[in-house]
């Protein structure tokens, strides 16, 4: 046998056992963290959360809300429902604040800080074991140069999306 064939020969028994190898070494991960008997709990129900902030913008609750229900109906299998969920997502707005985080030499800020912050009750009908009364509060910095009017939708938009992370982890997380 030459050494053309040989070569060829074992390039083929490497790749043949490369994926005979890969294909038996499957591991499953789930990143979502979600710990859901579906067989135990089919639905949902998350509340409006209505905004009770000294400083209230008009639109958070829905969005705060909208946030919420997202995350939930995107990383589970749950069906939201109107009222009587398996699990009941309730609470409210309690803060919405801007404050500076930093200042220059002259006295005045360099950085702002627009922080949101949200009562939660959890109740599982099903495992009251699980049932949780928590506070959680999200914050992003913005430069002093620009207006809270030009970068808070944004802004709003990423602490939302921290908040329903941080409370879909607190609630059906595996951690």
């Amino acid at each position: 046998m030459d050494w053309n064939k040989t070569y060829f020969f074992r390039s083929c028994i490497y790749a043949v056992l490369s994926c005979l190898i890969l294909l038996s070494c499957s591991v499953s991960y789930k990143f979502n963290g979600a710990s859901v008997d579906y067989n135990l709990v089919k639905t949902m129900t998350i509340d409006l959360f209505p905004n009770q902030a000294e400083v209230v913008y008009p639109s958070l609750s829905q969005t705060f809300t909208d946030g919420l229900k997202n995350k939930f109906i995107t990383q589970t299998r749950l069906r939201m429902q109107p009222n009587n969920g398996d699990l009941h997502l309730e609470g409210e707005i309690t803060s919405y604040q801007l404050t500076q985080s930093a200042v220059k030499d002259d006295g005045f800020s360099s950085q702002n800080r627009l922080t949101i912050s949200v009562k939660l009750r959890y109740t599982n009908n099903k495992k009251p074991t699980d049932d949780l009364d928590q506070s959680f509060s999200g914050y992003r910095e913005f430069p002093s140069t620009e207006l809270l009017e030009s970068v808070q939708d944004r802004l709003i938009r990423e602490i939302v999306e921290d908040l329903a992370d941080e409370i879909y982890n607190a609630t059906l997380g595996n951690w």
